[in-house]
């Protein structure tokens, strides 16, 4: 029972995470909202919902490992392992502008949970900054792309063109991302639950559990639409979807779970996972600073990068030792 909650709950999150960004975008399109700004917020971070919706389930259960191990840990499969697999269909083109304010905005961030992990708690006064700085970010990227000339924006508005196939009527698009909302919950609860009692009998902690099989979970969405922006050839739009989402989910999430309640991070995610994520930030920002993309053989570290992780999160020993060094 405990397996098949798990999968409805996955399943539950991926389709509620879809229908939710499909009919929001659908209606605000319909609304006069510029593509500019749908493709910033609603996909942005809409994809994103998943990781939001369990993130606050797991704080309310009293399960903070599973809360910011889900955060971690969706944010360390988005580079490595969605990045990764995208790069390998098609190298992912970066634009300068765009990528000198969003790489290094990524990194900020990362950087930013880091030094306030190390209290051993991310508190409400934290959470707030957090928040603070997302809206910030948000409102200067619309400003500066809006005024830019480049492509960027392009990369944004092709962003919420992928998840609009036709013009919904808007009581469609209000019912379509309402049972999204549904879905995202009710899938939260089922795998945050399941997650829950599956780490003892697999001798796991939930951390673990959070770090990898909920946030691979969650981290669905994202997979689908960058594997599919690759496929149609528009890498740039699965770095900027990748990104986006890592953003949020570090300040968005985090934040809004701190002002729920002080989310604990255990000295199990200080010893190694939360400079994993800080680390993969920064090998992005090397990858795509050279030759401003992400090639089939960077794609292809990034995958074994991905494989060496994973060994050491189901390996203790090897986790003890990496964590040591």
């Amino acid at each position: 029972m405990i397996w098949i909650e798990l999968i409805i709950g996955l399943a539950l999150l991926l389709g509620g995470g879809e229908a939710l960004v499909k009919g929001s975008v659908s209606v605000a399109t319909r609304l006069g909202v510029s593509q500019l700004m749908i493709g910033l917020t609603l996909v942005g971070f809409g994809t994103s919902t998943p990781e939001l919706v369990s993130s606050l389930e797991a704080t309310l259960s009293g399960a903070p490992g599973n809360a910011v191990g889900n955060v971690i840990g969706s944010n360390i499969a988005n580079v490595l392992l969605i990045l990764g697999v995208s790069a390998l269909i098609l190298p992912i083109a970066t634009r300068k502008e765009a990528f000198r304010r969003d790489g290094f905005a990524l990194i900020g961030a990362s950087v930013l949970v880091l030094v306030v992990a190390l209290s051993g708690e991310i508190g409400p006064w934290s959470g707030g900054v957090f928040l603070v700085l997302l809206t910030a970010y948000v409102a200067y990227t619309y400003a500066t792309e809006k005024m830019s000339s480049d492509a960027s924006a392009e990369m944004h508005s092709a962003q919420a063109e992928a998840h609009v196939a036709t013009r919904l009527p808007i009581w469609f698009g209000l019912v379509l991302a309402f049972g999204g909302i549904v879905g995202v919950v009710f899938g939260a609860d089922l795998l945050v639950g399941a997650a829950i009692e599956l780490a003892p009998r697999l001798g796991l902690s939930e951390t673990v559990i959070g770090l990898t099989l909920v946030a691979v979970g969650t981290s669905m969405p994202e997979l689908a639409t960058s594997v599919m922006a690759a496929i149609r050839g528009n890498g740039d739009v699965a770095f900027g979807n990748v990104v986006g989402s890592n953003i949020f989910n570090a300040l968005g999430i985090l934040g809004g779970c701190a002002l729920v309640a002080p989310v604990a991070v255990s000295p199990e995610i200080m010893r190694l996972d939360v400079w994993v994520m800080v680390g993969t930030a920064m090998l992005l920002v090397l990858f795509a600073t050279t030759g401003r993309r992400v090639s089939r053989r960077e794609g292809g570290v990034f995958l074994a990068a991905y494989g060496l992780y994973l060994v050491a999160q189901f390996a203790p020993g090897v986790r003890d030792f990496v964590g040591l060094i």
